[in-house]
C-alpha cells in the first residue's frame, strides 16, 4: 500500500471486503446476505452518481431516485413485450438492448429537465427537480397496462451471452463491477479541467463565469452523465428485484440516496 494516502488505503480495504464477503455468502449458502449486498452495491452505483453534482457540484437534487425507475423500467418494459406482445420496436429481452435503453433514456430526461432546473438555484432548484420526478412517478401510476401505482414485474432478466444474470453470484458481480468502473470515471471526472470548473462553479459560481467558463453547460453536462449512471443503476436496480413500480422513483426515496452520499 506504500504510495497510497491513508484515506485511498482505507477505500480500497473497503472495496475488497465488499467483493469478498458476498462471494464468501455465495460460498456458504447464505443468499439473504448475498442479496442484501447486491442491493447495497446497485444503490451505491446511484449514489455515486448523485455524488458528481451534490459532493462536487453543489447540486441538490431531490429527483434522482426518477432515474432509478426510468432505468428499471427500460428494463420491464421490452421484457414485458417481448412475452406478452405489442410494440415490437422495443419488445426484446437483450440485455445490451434494455441497458442501452436505460442510459439513453435517463439521460434524455435529465437533459431536458436539467436544462430547466439549472436555471433556478437554491432551494428553488430542489423544489423543481422534486416536481420532476414526481411528474415522473404520476406518468407511470396513470399506465394500467404496465400495472400502474402496483408495479410491474419482470418475467425475464437482461439476457448477455455468456453472463447469466439469475445467478445471485453473477448479478452481484456484474453490479460491483460497475460500481468500480462508475467510481473510476467519477474520479477521472472531478480531476481533470472539467471537473475542476465544476468544483470552481461550486465554491463561487460569479467568479468562475468571470474567467470566462460557461458554467451552465459544466453543470448541465455533469447532471446528464449523473443520470444516465443513475439510469444504468435503476437497470441492474430492475433486474434485481425482478419488480418496479412507481414507488421506486418517489422523492423519499431520492431523500435516502442523499443520505447516502
Amino acid at each position: 500500500m506504500i504510495g497510497f494516502s491513508r484515506s485511498a488505503r482505507i477505500n480500497i480495504g473497503v472495496m475488497a471486503i465488499l467483493a469478498i464477503l458476498p462471494v464468501f455468502f455465495w460460498w456458504t449458502g447464505q443468499t439473504f446476505y448475498l442479496s442484501l449486498a447486491t442491493r447495497l452495491v446497485i444503490l451505491a452505483i446511484a449514489a455515486v452518481s448523485l455524488n458528481l453534482i451534490l459532493g462536487y457540484g453543489g447540486l441538490i437534487s431531490f429527483g434522482h431516485a426518477a432515474y432509478i425507475g426510468i432505468g428499471a423500467y427500460a428494463v420491464g418494459i421490452p421484457a414485458h413485450h417481448a412475452l406478452y406482445g405489442g410494440m415490437d420496436f422495443i419488445a426484446s429481452n437483450n440485455g445490451f438492448f434494455q441497458i442501452a435503453l436505460a442510459v439513453v433514456a435517463a439521460a434524455v430526461f435529465a437533459l431536458i429537465t436539467g436544462a430547466i432546473c439549472l436555471r433556478t438555484k437554491g432551494v428553488y432548484f430542489i423544489m423543481i427537480t422534486m416536481a420532476f420526478a414526481q411528474m415522473v412517478y404520476y406518468f407511470f401510476v396513470s399506465i394500467e397496462e404496465y400495472g400502474g401505482d402496483d408495479g410491474l414485474v419482470i418475467d425475464t432478466r437482461s439476457e448477455f451471452p455468456l453472463v447469466n444474470l439469475d445467478q445471485p453470484i453473477v448479478l452481484f458481480l456484474v453490479s460491483y463491477v460497475v460500481l468500480v468502473l462508475a467510481m473510476w470515471l467519477v474520479n477521472a471526472i472531478v480531476n481533470s479541467r472539467f471537473g475542476m470548473v465544476l468544483q470552481s462553479a461550486k465554491g463561487n459560481n460569479d467568479r468562475t463565469v468571470t474567467l470566462g467558463y460557461n458554467t451552465y453547460l459544466y453543470r448541465l453536462t455533469a447532471y446528464v452523465i449523473s443520470g444516465a449512471m443513475c439510469g444504468l443503476a435503476g437497470a441492474l436496480l430492475g433486474n434485481f428485484a425482478t419488480f418496479i413500480s412507481p414507488e421506486m422513483m418517489d422523492w423519499s426515496r431520492s431523500g435516502e440516496l442523499m443520505f447516502m452520499v
